[in-house]
């Protein structure tokens, strides 16, 4: 949203963000992909999940998108959506716009269905438009489209004792048609060549996932919680089907994207994200990272610099070659002493620049 590291913020402090009365959230001040797009004549919507705090004081109306419809908190029943009447979004609330709003279906088809219906709206426009479609699958709580709603789900979405291979099974089976529904709309609307489209996610995998060749999963700072999918297609502008072995991270979306669009960042707010437009285009080489993490929860810190890998779990220190071992298990710390001893010096450095976190910041524990 920002460009930046969530570090930079207060809420980014926060995993998860859960609590109303902490008070905290990305502020309406701060530009963001959308409301830099919307400035440059672009037509704004989020259709999914918000959780970057609540309103009053926040919400995606406040930070650049003209429409949303989708949820407040990280997660929600797939099935109980709330109710018409209620003054107070709760956490259960499915919202159209500030207003929470009953809806009958699964969740997952429930957002589709809004994002269709905003790229139908699009192709009647003269305006360019940004979607954000923030699917809550294959997030807890485990409710495949083949389960009834069942009570209490909302009030315990923290809950270890559901779901299994084959529930995970179908909430990735229908997450993958009801992005083929979207596709296919593109399709039909003639807006397919010229439309970015970029699927990814926000973590690794956890509790039912696969990820392999990776170790550790959600929450950890180990590869297999950070390293995550993406696909991008533009049709006029990627002629062939490539991977590439850049290093890309999710806050590069917002300086890659106004790049695409012909707009910039903020002189204020300059983006710790990099434009990689060019690379993803073929028409500039791969370009080398550097990159910073940390996570209280766990008490994990990493750097990633190139292909080495620094990695710290509370006082153990270790560091990996992920050219050769992406699994993160050979531990080179004593046969490279010196880059150790570079990359905790960087990380010390980058993390003297970020927020510290307050006493009162929740500690990530959840998965």
């Amino acid at each position: 949203m920002t460009g930046r590291y969530q570090y930079r913020q207060r809420a980014g402090l926060e995993e998860p963000i859960v609590r109303k009365a902490s008070g905290v959230g990305l502020p309406p001040s701060h530009p963001t992909l959308p409301s830099l797009l919307r400035a440059s004549g672009y037509s704004t919507a989020l259709v999914g999940k918000w959780h970057m705090g609540w309103p009053p004081e926040y919400g995606p109306l406040k930070s650049g998108y003209e429409r949303f419809f989708g949820i407040l908190p990280g997660a929600a029943d797939y099935f109980s959506h709330g109710g018409d009447g209620v003054a107070v979004p709760s956490d259960t609330s499915l919202m159209e716009g500030d207003t929470p709003v009953e809806r009958v279906g699964y969740i997952t088809d429930l957002l589709a269905e809004r994002a269709i219906a905003e790229i139908r709206s699009a192709a009647t426009s003269l305006k360019p438009f940004f979607i954000s479609l923030h699917f809550t699958a294959p997030h807890w709580p485990w409710q495949g489209p083949s389960d009834r709603a069942v009570k209490g789900w909302s009030k315990d979405l923290f809950h270890t004792d559901g779901g299994s291979l084959e529930k995970y099974g179908e909430l990735v089976v229908s997450l993958d048609a009801a992005i083929g529904r979207v596709l296919a709309q593109l399709e039909r609307a003639g807006m397919a060549e010229d439309t970015i489209v970029v699927f990814t996610s926000d973590n690794g995998g956890e509790r039912f996932s696969d990820n392999w060749p990776f170790r550790g999963e959600k929450t950890d700072l180990l590869e297999g919680g950070i390293r995550v999918p993406l696909l991008v297609r533009w049709p006029t502008r990627f002629a062939s089907e490539r991977t590439l072995s850049q290093v890309v991270v999710s806050m590069d979306w917002l300086p890659t994207l106004l790049a695409a669009a012909g707009a910039s960042s903020h002189p204020n707010y300059k983006p710790d994200g990099e434009d990689l437009l060019s690379v993803l285009t073929g028409s500039s080489p791969l370009r080398e990272r550097t990159i910073f993490w940390r996570y209280k929860g766990h008490k994990q810190a990493a750097v990633r610099k190139a292909d080495w890998k620094y990695f710290r779990r509370g006082e153990t220190e270790s560091l990996f070659d992920l050219s050769a071992d992406p699994r993160e298990r050979a531990d080179l710390k004593d046969k490279a002493p010196e880059i150790l001893t570079q990359l905790r010096e960087a990380h010390r450095k980058w993390d003297a620049t970020m927020l510290p976190y307050p006493a009162d910041s929740i500690s990530a524990t959840h998965s």
